[in-house]
């Protein structure tokens, strides 16, 4: 059996040491949590059979060969081990840094490739490229080619029925003419924040991150949003091209000085959850390392900060039932779980739900519902399940790949519920005039 090379060839940040893998006691209380283990109970997809799968190919007693990458791949990466596991392994840390190893020494097929390096290389790091292709998407969605392609089943024919279903809306303006733009807080300021937007949310979430400014507004926060950030780096660092992570952190770092704002925002948990974790990506003995710490001692979720904050915007009735699905970057990777709830049973009238596993993924995941759409569909089945037992008319969460993955799984299965995140809830308590979400 071919040895795999070590991960000593790695950048410092990118090593794991040997306690990161024996933290883990083989005891099994994350398999019970874990989404694919309990579709599929296999061993190799659950937590700790993949952390031993890491140690082996790591120690060169594993070939690193297509078993142990689509076992890694059917990860979602959601971090629900991490919660459940009493040893604090950090497992999201690790199955990233498997995935750097897979993109170092691992051949892909073509296609794969190709997709790969637009997406992660050419698309995302580049936010004009980002608008162009959103455009064209949003030509296709409105000049009847979408019904067309359904109607007449080339979609079918080409296996991209699913994956054309989850689909982004793109909305009629995008962000990015918001970038560079300072909101001043309404009645006296009670903080200076800066607001990270996102890269593809700029495009699909515009009216999120506005109705985001918008509440940060009302409740006293001056909102500076910096004109050079650009993309987390999440999707990138998930699926192991660290470089390219890398890159924009330093992009980021320089476009978010940190002595300036009392809290740098984002609504997007996903996002949170990478910018939070900005240490990970550099060498312990790097500057960078500094810089990033600084910057993630900043780093809020808005559900986090204006929940810690207090909400003092006047917040009108809405009687309304709602139920509420946890990000799994927000309660599993930032540990986040009453604030949003806090929000939510902070406007008159609202009553909320709890559903039957609020914190097990929806199978949004990042790009995960394109590239493991089955499993996606069969984890957003369960969800929608959980929603519609609760008779709730509006599902809120804190994320904008749930918001997606949500709505989608209203239509295919016809529940009949809104999709929401807090602070458009908020948004509505706040503004009357305030739109419908979908």
């Amino acid at each position: 059996m071919p040895a795999t090379p070590p991960l000593s060839g790695f950048a410092g940040a990118d090593k794991p040491e040997y306690a990161d893998y024996s933290r883990c006691v083989h005891c099994g209380l994350c398999l019970n949590h874990c989404p694919t283990y309990r579709l599929w109970g296999q061993e190799a997809d659950s937590p700790r059979g993949r952390i031993r799968q890491m140690q082996l190919v790591d120690e060169g007693r594993l070939e690193l060969g297509d078993g142990f990458v689509t076992h890694i791949d059917r990860c979602l990466d959601c971090r629900a081990c991490e919660t459940a596991c009493p040893s604090g392994v950090e497992y999201g840390k690790l199955v990233e840094v498997a995935r750097a190893q897979i993109e170092q020494h691992y051949t892909r097929p073509l296609s794969s490739r190709i997709a790969r390096d637009f997406v992660y290389r050419r698309l995302l790091p580049y936010p004009r490229r980002i608008a162009v292709a959103a455009r064209f998407l949003r030509i296709y969605q409105r000049s009847g080619l979408a019904a067309l392609a359904r109607g007449t089943g080339i979609l079918n024919l080409l296996g991209l029925r699913d994956r054309e279903r989850l689909l982004p809306k793109i909305e009629s303006t995008f962000f990015f003419d918001d970038l560079g733009e300072t909101f001043p807080a309404q009645g006296p300021r009670r903080a200076r924040v800066a607001f990270f937007a996102g890269c593809v949310a700029q495009v699909t979430f515009s009216e999120l991150n506005r109705a985001t400014i918008r509440v940060l507004q009302a409740n006293g926060c001056e909102v500076v949003v910096p004109a050079q950030q650009v993309c987390c780096g999440a999707l990138p660092a998930h699926a192991g091209v660290r470089d390219v992570a890398r890159n924009l952190a330093r992009a980021n770092l320089a476009a978010f000085p940190a002595g300036d704002f009392d809290a740098i925002i984002t609504n997007a948990a996903g996002c949170g959850s990478t910018l939070k974790e900005y240490t990970h990506l550099f060498a312990a003995d790097a500057q960078e390392r500094n810089e990033a710490a600084k910057f993630t001692s900043k780093m809020r979720d808005v559900c986090e900060f204006l929940a810690d904050l207090g909400l003092t915007a006047p917040l009108r009735k809405i009687p309304m039932r709602v139920t509420y699905q946890d990000s799994c970057h927000l309660v599993h990777g930032q540990k986040i779980r009453e604030a949003p709830r806090k929000l939510i049973r902070a406007v008159p009238g609202v009553e909320l739900i709890e559903m039957e596993l609020a914190d097990q993924c929806c199978g949004s995941a990042g790009v995960y519902n394109v590239t493991e759409t089955e499993a996606s569909l069969e984890l957003l089945a369960l969800k929608m399940e959980s929603t519609r037992a609760t008779k709730a008319e509006v599902i809120v969460t804190a994320n904008p790949g749930c918001i997606l993955q949500l709505r989608a799984g209203a239509a295919i299965h016809g529940t009949g519920q809104e999709v929401l995140h807090v602070v458009e809830l908020l948004d509505r308590a706040i503004n009357p005039a305030a739109g419908r979400g979908n």
